[in-house]
C-alpha cells in the first residue's frame, strides 16, 4: 500500500482512539501544540496547535507553514483566534481540556485556560504517551524498517575502526554510517537533561563515569555542557567498546546495543556479557501480554545475584534502578522496566530492555534489543550477532 495512503487510515486511527480515551475520561477537547503529538496525530509537523474534541474531525489551529492541506486547516497569528473561530462554526468551548501541561512554557498553558475559560486542564502528555505505547499495524511496519538499517549500520562497525583512534573518532565514524544509511540524525527523548545528539558510546573507564543524564550509563561526555558519552580518550588494548547508537531511520525507532573490545579483554567482562544474554532468554521465555515490567526487573536481578555481579550491574559509581524502556516517536517511552513499576505488558507494545554491567578500567558490556508485545509472548526485532567482538 502506498505510503501516504497508509499513513491516512493511521492517523483516522489515533484520532478515534484519542477521542475513546477522552470520551472515558470525560474530557472535552484536546489541544496539542509540540512536535512529537502534533506528528502522531498529523503526520507532519506545524506550529500551532492541534484541537480535537472528544466528538468530530481535528482542527488545525496553524501559524506556520504556509500550504497545510488538510481539512479544517485554519491560519492564526494567536491562540485568542481559536475562540472565535470555534464560535463561528458552532462548536461550545470547552470546560475539561487536555494540554501539554508538563511540557508546553506555564505561561503559554495559562494563556490556553484564559482565552478558553478552561475549567479543568488535565495532562495531554500522560493521555499521548500512553496511547503512542500501543503501536497500530503501520507503526509497527515502520519500526521493523528501521530495524533492518539499524542492523546493517551495526555490521559495518568493525570496517571502520582503526587501532589508535579514539572513542570520540570511532564514534564521528559511525554516525557518518547512518547518516549515509538514513539517520534523521536527531535523537528524540521525552524530559528534562535528556540532550544526546545521535547515541551514545562508552569505552573503557569512561564508562563509569557517572551523569546527570536519565539513561542507563553515564560517561563524562567531552564538554561539561553536555556530560555524557565517549569523552575523546584512546581506544586501548583490553578495552571494551559498547556501541549504543539510536535506530532512527524512521519516525519509530528501534534501540540497540553492542559490545566490541580492542583484542581480547577480561574473563569477568565476558562472563558478566553472557549474564546479560541469559536476562534477555529469561525474559524472552517469560513476557507476554499481562506480565509486570517490575517482574521482569526482579528476574534480571536475581540472575544478578546469583552470578555475584551485583557490584557491576547497570554502573558502579551509579547504578540505573530499570532495564529497560518503552520506544517509539521517542526512544524513551512507557512502560519502564523498574521494581516499583505497576505496567503491564499489552499486545503491540514495543520495548529495548537492556541489562548491562560496567567493568572498572575495562568498559561496559551487556546487551541491548528492541522487541514488540505479540500476542502470545514477545518477537525480537532488531537481529544481530550478541557476542563481544574482538576487534
Amino acid at each position: 500500500m502506498d505510503y501516504q495512503i497508509a499513513l491516512s487510515k493511521d492517523l483516522e486511527i489515533r484520532s478515534l482512539r484519542l477521542q475513546k480515551a477522552m470520551q472515558a475520561a470525560n474530557i472535552e477537547a484536546c489541544i496539542l501544540a509540540t512536535g512529537v503529538n502534533v506528528f502522531y496525530m498529523t503526520g507532519c509537523i506545524y506550529n500551532g496547535y492541534f484541537y480535537l474534541s472528544a466528538e468530530g474531525k481535528p482542527i488545525h489551529f496553524v501559524k506556520r507553514p504556509e500550504g497545510i492541506a488538510f481539512d479544517n486547516t485554519i491560519y492564526i497569528r494567536k491562540p485568542e483566534q481559536i475562540v472565535e473561530e470555534l464560535q463561528n462554526r458552532g462548536i461550545n468551548l470547552p470546560e475539561t481540556v487536555l494540554i501539554e501541561t508538563d511540557i508546553l512554557p506555564f505561561g503559554e498553558c495559562m494563556r490556553l485556560m484564559n482565552t478558553l475559560n478552561i475549567k479543568e486542564a488535565a495532562n495531554a502528555s500522560t493521555f499521548m504517551r500512553k496511547l503512542r505505547s500501543i503501536k497500530t499495524d503501520f507503526e509497527l511496519s515502520q519500526v521493523r524498517a528501521c530495524a533492518r538499517k539499524h542492523e546493517a549500520v551495526y555490521k559495518l562497525i568493525p570496517s571502520v575502526f582503526r587501532r589508535g583512534m579514539t572513542d570520540v573518532e570511532l564514534q564521528i565514524e559511525i554516525e557518518k554510517l547512518m547518516r549515509l544509511h538514513g539517520s534523521l540524525g536527531i535523537f528524540r527523548s521525552y524530559g528534562e537533561n535528556m540532550d544526546i545528539y545521535m547515541g551514545s558510546l562508552l569505552a573503557g573507564e569512561n564508562a563509569e563515569a557517572p551523569s546527570p543524564f536519565d539513561y542507563a550509563l553515564g560517561g563524562a561526555g567531552t564538554s561539561p555542557v553536555l556530560p555524557l558519552g565517549a569523552s575523546g580518550q584512546k581506544l586501548l588494548e583490553k578495552e571494551t567498546i559498547m556501541v549504543d547508537m539510536a535506530g532512527n531511520y524512521s519516525p519509530w525507532m528501534t534501540d540497540m546495543t553492542r559490545v566490541f573490545s580492542v583484542g581480547k579483554t577480561l574473563d569477568l567482562a565476558y562472563r558478566a556479557h553472557e549474564v546479560s544474554c541469559e536476562i534477555q532468554d529469561r525474559v524472552m521465555d517469560m513476557a507476554r501480554p499481562g506480565t509486570a515490567c517490575s517482574e521482569m526487573y526482579n528476574i534480571a536481578m536475581e540472575l544478578v545475584k546469583k552470578n555475584n555481579l551485583e557490584a557491576y550491574f547497570m554502573g558502579t559509581k551509579q547504578q540505573a534502578k530499570f532495564i529497560g524502556h518503552g520506544v517509539g516517536l521517542e526512544i524513551n517511552e512507557p512502560p519502564v522496566l523498574t521494581p516499583r513499576s505497576k505496567e503491564l505488558l499489552e499486545p503491540n507494545i514495543v520495548f529495548a530492555l537492556e541489562p548491562k554491567f560496567v567493568i572498572p578500567e575495562v568498559g561496559a558490556v551487556g546487551v541491548e534489543n528492541t522487541f514488540v508485545v505479540t500476542e502470545d509472548g514477545i518477537e525480537k526485532i532488531t537481529i544481530l550477532e550478541e557476542n563481544i567482538i574482538e576487534l
